[in-house]
């Protein structure tokens, strides 16, 4: 098992920029990369991005968050984090984070924290 818990979520003015963090515990040594994702009131849960260490580190982004946001993680897998810089009011969505053991399903999620972007 693994368990993640996330923080560094609140309310910013759009431009502003905040920070989240993952926490993972348990078996993260089985983990073969963690993500995040978001889900807006009345959408469904979309990616927004993700680090692989298998087979080297590697960072994915959704399309929409590509070149304000920024995946990081520690090398003993504890911690992941998503710098978020430039932020709109459509980034507002409750954010997940979570951790696969295989090749594409995720495995564990966080709880969740939220990010409120005002206009």
């Amino acid at each position: 098992q693994v368990q993640l818990v996330e923080s560094g979520g609140g309310s910013v003015q759009a431009g502003g920029s905040l920070r989240l963090s993952c926490a993972a515990s348990g078996r993260v040594f089985s983990t073969r990369g963690m993500g995040w994702f978001r889900q807006a009131p009345g959408k469904e849960r979309e990616f927004v991005a993700a680090i692989n260490w298998s087979g080297g580190i590697s960072t994915n982004y959704a399309d929409s968050v590509k070149g304000r946001f920024t995946i990081s993680g520690d090398n003993a897998k504890s911690t992941v984090y998503l710098q978020m810089n430039s932020l709109k009011p459509e980034d507002t969505a409750v954010y997940n984070c979570a951790a696969r053991i295989g090749a594409t399903k995720y495995n564990y999620w966080g709880q969740g924290t939220q990010v409120t972007v005002s206009s």
